[in-house]
C-alpha cells in the first residue's frame, strides 16, 4: 500500500510540459561544462548557411552521420521573376551549385527548382510531413521555430553548429525555461494569426523571451489552423524565445495525414499514441505564465525598426516625449528618424510604395486564399509596386488550379514563383532608396528588405492588401467590409 501511495504522489508532482518531454527523450547526456548533448531528429538545410559546414567536414575528413535525416532545398537566394539557370547572379548561382554537389556526394534528400517540391524550408517540411510532433528539428535559419507548431522542438543554428548536426546529428545545449502563453476568447473579424504575434511581441518585448521556449495555447490556438500556429511560432524568436510550440492534437494529426514523409498504415496508428503523449500534462508546471484575451488584440502594424515597435491601426506613431525611461526615448527617436515617421500621428494613412505577400511567416496557401476572395474587384493603387510570392511551388501550383493567381494579377500584383523574396532581400527582389514596405514578412530591422535606407512596416497578408489598395496603410476591415455580418468563407484560414 505503502508504494502505491507514493507512485500516486509521484505522478502528481511529476506531470512535464511538452518541452520537457522531447528535451528527456533527445538528451544523449550532460557535457562537463553542464550543456547537454541533444540528439536531433531532423535537420533542415538551404544554400546559404551549409556550404561553409559542407566545407569544414571535408576539412575534418568526416561524412553526414545519418544523411536520412537531412532535408534540402534553396529558398533565400532563389530569383522569383525567371529561375531559369545559371542565374544573373554568379553568388547565387555558385551557391545553388555548391548544395546540389553537396547533397548529391552525402547522399542527402533535395527538393530542388526542378522537383515541383521547392521553397522556403519552413514551408516544404510541414508540407512534405517531414515535421511531426515530439522531435528535434535545427536549420541554419532563425525561423526554424515555425515547426513547432506541430508540438515539435525546434530552432535556428549557425554554421559551425549546422557542420556539428551534420557530424554528429547531436547539439551541445543548456535547458530552456517554459513561458505558457494562454490565449483565450475569440478573435474579432479582421484579425488574424499575424496580429496575434504581434500583440504578443508588443506586450513582451524583442527581448522577452530570451531564455525561453514559449508554449502557446488556450482556445485562439486550439481553434486556429496548423497554418496560423505555424504563423505565430515563426514570429517567436521575434520575441527573443529560442523556440515556440503549440501541443499536437487532431488538427496536427489531420494535416500530417498522408502527407509524403508522415507515416503511413499501422505507423500511422502507433505514431498517433506517440505523439499524443508529447502534449504537455494538465499539471504540468511552468516558469512563467501569461494571459492574454483575444478581444484586446485589434490588426497591429509595426511602426518603428523592432517587431516589437507594434501598434493598433488604431493607435498613434508613438511621440518619444512620453516615454517612460531615457532608454526608450532615444530608441523611439532612433526608430522615427529612420522611419521619417511624425511622433503622435495616426499609422493610419502612412504612403506606402511597395506592397508584399509572401515569406516564411505568411506565403502558405490560406493566404492566398483569403487575400484573393477579397481583393476580387480591387486596384492595386497607382504607382504601388505589388509582390505576391508563394512560399513553394505546391502553394504555387494550387493557387494556379484555383485561379488565384489571376485573382491577384487581374488586381495588379505581380505574380512570382516559390522563394523568400523580399522578407530579406538576399535575391533580385530589393527596395530601393527609402522605399517604404507595407510587408507580410516578420523582420523590420534596418535595411532588412535590401535596401540601406529601406523601410518596413510588418502586417497580416490582408492588411498588405488593404495598403497596396489604398496606396497608404490602410484599416482592411474598412477597405473590405470586413465585420460580423461578412465572415470568411475561409474562417479562421488566414495565418
Amino acid at each position: 500500500m505503502k508504494d502505491i501511495v507514493i507512485e500516486q504522489y509521484s505522478s502528481i508532482i511529476m506531470g512535464k510540459n511538452l518541452y520537457q518531454k522531447v528535451w528527456d527523450e533527445h538528451a544523449v547526456g550532460v557535457l562537463a561544462d553542464g550543456r547537454t548533448q541533444l540528439f536531433i531528429g531532423s535537420h533542415l538545410i538551404h544554400e546559404v548557411t551549409s556550404p561553409q559546414a559542407f566545407g569544414m567536414l571535408r576539412d575534418l575528413g568526416l561524412a553526414v552521420k545519418f544523411p536520412h535525416r537531412t532535408f534540402a532545398t534553396v529558398d533565400h537566394i532563389v530569383p522569383t521573376d525567371s529561375q531559369e539557370q545559371p542565374f544573373e547572379d554568379p553568388l547565387a548561382d555558385a551557391m545553388i551549385t555548391e548544395l546540389r554537389k553537396n547533397v548529391a556526394e552525402h547522399g542527402i534528400t533535395y527538393f530542388d527548382l526542378a522537383s515541383g517540391m521547392q521553397g522556403i524550408v519552413h514551408i516544404v517540411g510541414p508540407e512534405q510531413g517531414i515535421t511531426q510532433p515530439g522531435t528535434t528539428i535545427v536549420c541554419g535559419d532563425s525561423h526554424t521555430a515555425t515547426h513547432g507548431a506541430f508540438g515539435a522542438i525546434a530552432f535556428g543554428i549557425g554554421t559551425t553548429q549546422v557542420r556539428d548536426v551534420l557530424a554528429t546529428q547531436t547539439l551541445a545545449m543548456e535547458k530552456l525555461k517554459v513561458r505558457r502563453i494562454h490565449v483565450s476568447g475569440d478573435l474579432r473579424p479582421g484579425v488574424y494569426a499575424k496580429d496575434v504575434a504581434l500583440h504578443i511581441i508588443r506586450l513582451l518585448g524583442a527581448n522577452g523571451g530570451i531564455g525561453y521556449a514559449y508554449e502557446y495555447g488556450g482556445s485562439v490556438f486550439d481553434g486556429f489552423t496548423m497554418e496560423e500556429r505555424m504563423t505565430v511560432c515563426n514570429m517567436s524568436i521575434e520575441g527573443g524565445a529560442r523556440c515556440g510550440y503549440v501541443n499536437p492534437d487532431q488538427t496536427t494529426f489531420d494535416y500530417l495525414a498522408n502527407r509524403p514523409y508522415a507515416p503511413k498504415d499501422t505507423e500511422w496508428d502507433n505514431a498517433l499514441l506517440r505523439w499524443k503523449s508529447y502534449a504537455s500534462d494538465s499539471d504540468a508546471e511552468y516558469d512563467d505564465v501569461v494571459d492574454i484575451c483575444a478581444a484586446d488584440i485589434e490588426p497591429t502594424v509595426t511602426w518603428g525598426i523592432s517587431p516589437d515597435h507594434g501598434i493598433a491601426i488604431s493607435e498613434v506613431i508613438p511621440d518619444p516625449e512620453k516615454a517612460k525611461t531615457p532608454e526608450e526615448r532615444e530608441s523611439v527617436l532612433e526608430a522615427l528618424e529612420y522611419m521619417k515617421l511624425p511622433a503622435g500621428e495616426p499609422i493610419k494613412g502612412t504612403p506606402v510604395d511597395v506592397a508584399f505577400i509572401g515569406s516564411c511567416t505568411n506565403g502558405r496557401i490560406s493566404d492566398f486564399r483569403e487575400v484573393a476572395q477579397y481583393l476580387k474587384g480591387h486596384n492595386v493603387a497607382e504607382g504601388v509596386t505589388a509582390l505576391a510570392v508563394p512560399g513553394s511551388q505546391i502553394t504555387d501550383a494550387i493557387c494556379k488550379k484555383e485561379g488565384i493567381d489571376k485573382i491577384f494579377t487581374q488586381a495588379g500584383f505581380e505574380w512570382r514563383a516559390a522563394g523568400c523574396s523580399m522578407c530579406l532581400a538576399m535575391n533580385p527582389d530589393k527596395l530601393k532608396g527609402d522605399q517604404l514596405c507595407a510587408s507580410s514578412s516578420n523582420r523590420n530591422f534596418k535595411g532588412r528588405q535590401g535596401s540601406p535606407t529601406g523601410r518596413t512596416v510588418l502586417m497580416s497578408p490582408l492588411m498588405v492588401a488593404a495598403a497596396a489598395i489604398e496606396g497608404e496603410v490602410a484599416d482592411a476591415r474598412e477597405v473590405f467590409e470586413v465585420s460580423d455580418q461578412k465572415e470568411s468563407p475561409h474562417p479562421r484560414s488566414l495565418n
